[in-house]
C-alpha cells in the first residue's frame, strides 16, 4: 500500500536551522579537510579500485586504528570513529571531518593524530596526500568516480564545463561556525559571504594543473564558477533583510537532482524544483523533511546554512595555513567588536562588488582592485581584525595567524610561491612541485 506523506510546511523546515541555536560560551569551530592522493612514482591520482588504491588504504586504516566502515551498497566510501569521519570525495580525494571543538589547538591535535595513523600506511602504499587545491597531473578524464551512487547522479546532472574538474580533481578546506540566534546567524552568514572572495584570494593554492601553469592561482575556485550556477555561488543576494526563510526559499527554488527512497536514489534530472515537489509530488513520491535535507545538501553555495554555518571557499593548503583559515573566522565571528569592525571595513562594498570579485580572484588573487583599495589591502585589515578578536579571547590562538600574516603582509598567496618556483628553480619539474607540496605531511614537525 502506497504511503501518502503529510505535506511539509515551511515551519517544519525552519526548525532544521533554529535547532542550531547555541549559547556563545559553548561556541565551537569545525573543519573539513580534503587532500588529493597521488602516486609517488607516476604522480597520477590514486584510483579507488587498484591494488594499493584508496579502498585498500581505508581498509588498512580501519583495521589499524579501529574505525568503522561507511558503505554504499557494500562498497566502502568512508570511515567513522565516534564523531570524526574519514570520507571520500568523488575522485578519491580524502577528507577528514573532525568533530567541532572549542579551540583550534584541539582540532590540530585531532588532525595530527589521524595523520599519524595515515602516514605509515600511505608511505607503504606509495601514496602522497597533497595539501593542494587541484590534482597537479591527472585530469578528470583519467580519474574514476568512487562507487557512490550519489556521485554518479551528480556527475550525470551537473552541467558546467568544469563540473567534472570540481568533482574529480579538486580539494578544499571548509570551516564550520556556530550561531546563537537567527539574527546572529544571518549577521555571520552575510559577513562570511562578504569575506568569501578575500579568503579565496589569500589561500589560493592551485595554479598548476595537468602538469602546466594554468594562468589561474586558484583553478579550484575557477572550477566552482563553472559547475552549476543554479546551486553554486551565493545563496540569495545577502541583503540586509536576509533570513532563514529567505535561505530556505533559495533551496526550494533550486532544481532537484534526485531523492532517496527506500535507500534507492530516484533520478529527477532537474525537471522540477523542490517547491514544485512539495506542492505536486514526483511520480508516486511526496516530499519529506529528509528529502529537503538532501536537497539542501545538494546546493553548493560559497556559504551554506545548516544548523551551523559552513564556509566552503578555500583551496586545500598546508604548512599550518589550514589553521589560519579557522583562526580568521573564529577571531571575527566569535567577537562582537571584531564583527563590527569587519562590517565597517566592507560597508562600501555592495553585492555586485563581492560578486565581481568572486570572478576575478581565481586569476589575480590579492592584486584584484575594488572600492577603496585592492584585495591585498582588505586582506591585511581582515587579519588585523581577526588577531584583535583572538587576543581578546585569551586562548593564545592568534599564533595560528602567523603563517598567513607572513604571506599576506607581503602581498602574496601560496600560489605565488609555487608559480615563482615553477618558472624558476623548479624549471617546470612536476616532481619538485610534489616534493614541495608533500613535505608537511611526509615529515611530522
Amino acid at each position: 500500500m502506497l504511503k501518502i506523506e503529510q505535506k511539509i510546511e515551511k515551519s517544519d523546515l525552519l526548525k532544521l536551522y533554529t535547532k542550531g541555536f547555541t549559547e556563545p560560551k559553548d561556541f565551537k569551530i569545525g573543519i573539513e579537510y580534503e587532500r588529493v592522493p597521488i602516486h609517488t612514482g607516476s604522480m597520477c591520482s590514486v584510483d579507488y579500485w587498484e591494488e594499493y588504491g584508496i579502498k585498500n588504504l581505508l581498509e588498512k586504516f580501519a583495521h589499524e586504528e579501529t574505525w568503522d566502515y561507511i558503505t554504499d551498497e557494500k562498497n566502502i566510501i568512508g570511515l567513522k570513529k565516534e564523531h570524526d569521519t574519514l570520507t571520500l570525495e568523488p575522485g578519491s580525494q580524502i577528507e577528514i571531518s573532525a568533530k567541532p571543538e572549542k579551540t583550534i589547538f584541539e582540532l590540530e591535535n585531532k588532525i595530527n593524530a589521524i595523520n599519524d595513523g595515515l602516514r605509515p600506511l600511505v608511505k607503504k602504499s606509495g601514496i602522497i596526500l597533497l595539501d593542494y587545491g587541484v590534482s597537479p597531473y591527472s585530469t578528470h578524464k583519467g580519474i574514476h568516480l568512487i562507487p557512490k551512487r550519489r556521485y554518479k547522479l551528480m556527475a550525470r546532472y551537473l552541467w558546467g564545463i568544469l563540473s567534472d574538474v570540481m568533482m574529480r580533481e579538486t580539494a578544499g578546506i571548509q570551516c564550520c561556525i556556530d550561531f546563537s540566534s537567527e539574527y546572529d546567524a544571518m549577521r555571520k552568514y552575510k559577513l562570511a559571504n562578504k569575506l568569501s572572495p578575500f579568503m579565496t584570494a589569500m589561500f589560493a593554492n592551485s595554479p598548476i594543473r595537468g602538469g602546466v601553469d594554468t594562468g589561474y592561482k586558484s583553478f579550484r575556485a575557477l572550477s566552482w564558477l563553472n559547475t552549476d550556477n543554479d546551486r553554486c555561488g551565493f545563496a540569495g543576494k545577502i541583503s540586509e533583510e536576509f533570513s532563514f526563510e529567505d535561505y530556505i526559499d533559495c533551496v526550494l527554488k533550486t532544481p532537484m537532482i534526485f531523492v532517496n527512497k527506500d535507500d534507492n536514489p530516484i533520478y529527477i534530472n532537474g525537471d522540477i524544483t523542490f517547491e514544485e515537489y512539495i506542492n505536486n509530488g514526483w511520480d508516486k513520491y511526496f516530499a519529506t523533511i529528509e528529502d529537503y535535507e538532501l536537497q539542501a545538501n545538494l546546493c553548493f553555495p560559497e556559504v551554506r546554512m545548516r544548523n551551523f554555518i559552513e564556509i566552503r571557499n578555500h583551496d586545500c593548503v598546508g604548512n599550518d595555513l589550514k589553521y589560519s583559515i579557522l583562526a580568521i573566522y573564529k577571531g571575527i565571528m566569535y567577537n562582537k567588536e571584531a564583527m563590527s569592525d569587519c562590517e565597517e571595513l566592507f560597508k562600501h562594498l555592495q553585492y555586485k562588488d563581492i560578486s565581481e570579485l568572486r570572478y576575478n580572484v581565481p586569476k589575480n588573487t590579492l592584486n584584484c582592485s575594488t572600492k577603496n583599495g585592492n584585495v591585498g589591502d582588505y586582506a591585511v585589515e581582515i587579519i588585523k581584525i581577526a588577531e584583535k578578536g583572538l587576543r581578546a579571547m585569551g586562548t593564545g590562538e592568534e599564533k595560528f595567524l602567523d603563517p598567513i600574516k607572513e604571506l599576506t603582509y607581503n602581498r602574496i598567496c601560496p600560489a605565488d610561491i609555487i608559480v615563482k618556483n615553477w618558472n624558476g628553480a623548479w624549471n617546470k619539474d612536476l616532481r619538485k612541485l610534489v616534493q614541495y607540496l608533500s613535505k608537511d605531511f611526509c615529515v611530522r614537525k
